[in-house]
């Protein structure tokens, strides 16, 4: 109990920290008066390497360090890096000339600027992983207990049947109370926290607080993990990673180019796609034993199941740049709109609230509807296509909205005020919400449908690895979004023309931006349709992990 109260401190820090960083976007444009599209560029990068980085770190996980390892390190650099970034508010530390004690542009030195790009960098690296290990190292933790509390009553058992019958009924009952403090502490933490997080944070006005409280918070838990010996955890060994595998497939494969494949009734893996991956199984005279220059027919096999996933890997990437604007420029058109509520004025983590309550809960609702409707192997597939259609309406929506937004700018002649705070749009906060609902149904959708995907497709070896591809996805899919702003505003000044991100919000054109998103979506959408039904999908794994034997030879294509 004591190893996971350790463990679960480190996930509320990371809520409360969530949270914080939810106000970037907004910090880089008012505090450093970044222009929208440096400061979304910053933001989108950040997320896009803590969603790829996983995949990496894994590898260092399963290769050399395991989770425990990573665990600590991650969580050290968490700390470090969210201190850093209380520090780097600019009357913290500050260079610049004179008494600076406001959040000015001018108090900003090289040394916030350091510790700021330094602090994301900790932060990205703690983030990640946890994301690798938190969970997976909790659960090795869950079971560990299960497993002595288990021990421990078989050796109390007594030879006499009825006291045995009372025995074990009184070991049930005990195991449902030993769960109830486990349950009351993730009750705890997914109310508290979030609460703290949405609504007592936006009223610290100072940003080195508001900063420092998630900082002070982090610290304490990674104190509290380290606390623990290292032994008092139950942790795997490195046992190599299934990444090796893959890799050690095209050295074989490369290492034999020259030498011929066999006749097809020799037992080698041969399929109509990939053959060239088949020579990594040929075995040379005079060849040594070596694992770089000899593979087996399954490595093989699980190696081409995995490139032919790479092509509808490719189709999920759109639904990432769709979600890259949830955290920049939707929360920027939030900054400067009418935020209250009768006389009580509403915070804009709001907004994240209502997202993260979309999210986590509408796959559920998904769950429910196609369980009876749609074939376990199809229903991945189907929920990709809900959550593209998600993605359209949210674009839609989305700029639907901002056209009502400027002309109320320009009705009330605020296009040349977008750095006034004391001149808000008189335009309620609230006409963004369903754009942020319909983003938390695409995220929600999307992870689900995906991470579905990858357990169906992918070879036993990489589950592990499942979660960390959806993650992956979406962060390429955040990091090119960067690129698309960035050929968007290259394109649309052409001819003269202003483009359609300039310096302030106010003055930018995002309704076109978003309209542009859409088309892209719909021909995203066409694409994967096109794609999935060339992809021959295998049956899903039982219910016990292992696959069908009939979809064995259904995955070959």
């Amino acid at each position: 109990m004591a190893s996971f109260v350790r463990i679960t401190v480190l996930a509320w820090a990371d809520i409360l920290t969530a949270y914080a960083l939810f106000v970037m976007m907004p910090y880089l444009t008012t505090v450093w008066n970044l222009n929208i599209t440096r400061a979304a560029a910053i933001v989108n990068v950040f997320y896009g390497v803590v969603s790829i980085m996983p995949i990496g770190m894994a590898f260092l996980v399963d290769a050399f360090i395991g989770d425990y390892w990573m665990l600590l390190l991650s969580s050290l650099a968490y700390s470090i890096g969210v201190s850093f970034l209380a520090m780097s508010t600019p009357p913290v530390l500050s260079n610049a000339a004179g008494n600076c004690g406001a959040y000015k542009p001018d108090c900003i030195g090289d040394t916030q600027k350091a510790l700021f790009y330094t602090a994301l960098a900790l932060i990205a690296i703690g983030m990640s992983g946890h994301i690798t290990s938190l969970e997976y190292f909790l659960n090795q933790q869950i079971k560990k207990n299960q497993k002595s509390d288990q021990d421990d009553s078989e050796k109390q058992q007594p030879t006499n049947q009825q006291i045995k019958k009372n025995q074990k009924s009184d070991q049930d009952e005990s195991e449902k109370l030993e769960t109830t403090p486990c349950q009351a502490l993730g009750m705890f933490s997914a109310i508290i926290f979030p609460t703290v997080g949405c609504i007592a944070l936006p009223y610290i006005k100072p940003w080195s607080v508001r900063f420092g409280i998630p900082a002070i918070c982090t610290v304490v838990a990674t104190f509290l993990f380290t606390t623990g010996r290292r032994r008092s955890y139950k942790h795997s060994r490195p046992k190599g990673s299934p990444l090796t595998t893959i890799c050690r497939v095209f050295v074989a494969s490369a290492s034999n180019m020259f030498h011929h494949l066999p006749p097809d009734d020799n037992p080698l893996p041969h399929t109509r796609s990939l053959r060239c991956l088949d020579k990594a199984v040929i075995k040379t005279q005079n060849q040594e034993q070596n694992r770089w220059k000899l593979c087996t027919k399954e490595e093989v096999k699980d190696t081409k199941m995995v490139i032919r996933m790479i092509p509808m890997w490719m189709t999920f990437i759109m639904c990432g740049v769709v979600i890259s604007i949830g955290n920049t420029y939707f929360l920027e058109q939030a900054t400067d709109m009418n935020r209250k509520v009768g006389k009580f004025k509403v915070p804009l983590p709001i907004l994240k609230f209502f997202y993260d309550l979309v999210k986590d809960h509408f796959k559920g609702l998904y769950v429910k509807v196609t369980k009876k409707v749609i074939p376990g192997k199809y229903v991945p597939p189907y929920g990709i296509i809900v959550a593209m259609l998600f993605s359209i309406l949210c674009c839609i929506t989305a700029a639907e909205v901002e056209t009502r937004r400027l002309d109320v700018i320009q009705r009330h002649g605020l296009l040349d005020k977008p750095n006034d705070s004391t001149k808000k749009i008189p335009m309620s906060m609230f006409w963004l919400l369903p754009q942020f609902l319909l983003l938390g149904a695409v995220e929600g959708m999307s992870n689900l449908s995906i991470d579905q995907f990858f357990t169906n497709q992918a070879p036993a070896p990489m589950r592990r690895y499942l979660n960390l591809f959806t993650h992956g996805v979406i962060g390429a899919g955040t990091v090119c979004g960067v690129l698309s702003v960035y050929v968007v505003g290259k394109v649309s000044e052409r001819g003269g023309r202003p483009s359609w991100f300039q310096d302030t919000l106010n003055k930018s054109r995002l309704d076109n931006y978003y309209w542009t998103l859409t088309v892209l979506s719909s021909i995203n959408l066409i694409l994967y349709i096109l794609v999935a039904l060339q992809y021959t999908f295998k049956d899903p794994p039982n219910e016990d992990g292992s696959e069908a034997a009939k979809s064995e030879g259904s995955a070959q294509p």
